[in-house]
């Protein structure tokens, strides 16, 4: 097998169509664009959403709900995930820093630390918000809990 015997696979290769080029081809006369218009033209863009004059689907659609401007958004991790957590990385804290080092959050989230599962380690916190039951079951175990 040299260079110039190589060929690409059967069906692998279409011939371009070209229009145009007379009635004979099957794609004379208007070449495949319907009749005169604009989207015969060349150059035709259309605009996102556009449908021709009907009203569209965006704007048919009624308005729903409310987006509160002023929610904080947290990223939540229970006490079973702290714990694991804390075992998979070998952390010393349960902090901002460490979560952001490994991967586990980008810079700019805010983190949440909720009571599902339990805790077994002795772990330092320092988050942005604790929950009650969580802040007691952490304190139980013999970590401390630090508010950012």
């Amino acid at each position: 097998m040299e260079l110039h015997n190589l060929k690409p696979a059967e069906g692998a290769t279409h011939h371009q169509k070209r229009v145009g080029r007379g009635e004979g081809s099957g794609h004379g006369v208007t070449a495949g664009k319907g009749n005169k218009g604009q989207q015969a033209r060349t150059g035709y863009q259309s605009k996102k959403g556009h449908e021709g004059g009907q009203m569209p689907i965006q704007r048919r659609m009624p308005k729903r709900g409310f987006k509160n401007r002023n929610r904080v958004e947290y990223t939540a991790f229970n006490l079973g995930q702290i714990d694991y957590y804390v075992e998979k990385y070998a952390m010393t804290e349960f902090s901002l820093d460490n979560l952001y080092i490994n991967g586990l959050i980008n810079r700019t989230d805010l983190v949440k630390v909720l009571a599902t599962g339990e805790i077994k380690n002795k772990v330092t916190i320092k988050v942005n918000a604790i929950s009650e039951k969580a802040k007691a079951a952490v304190e139980a175990a013999g970590g401390t809990v630090e508010l950012l």
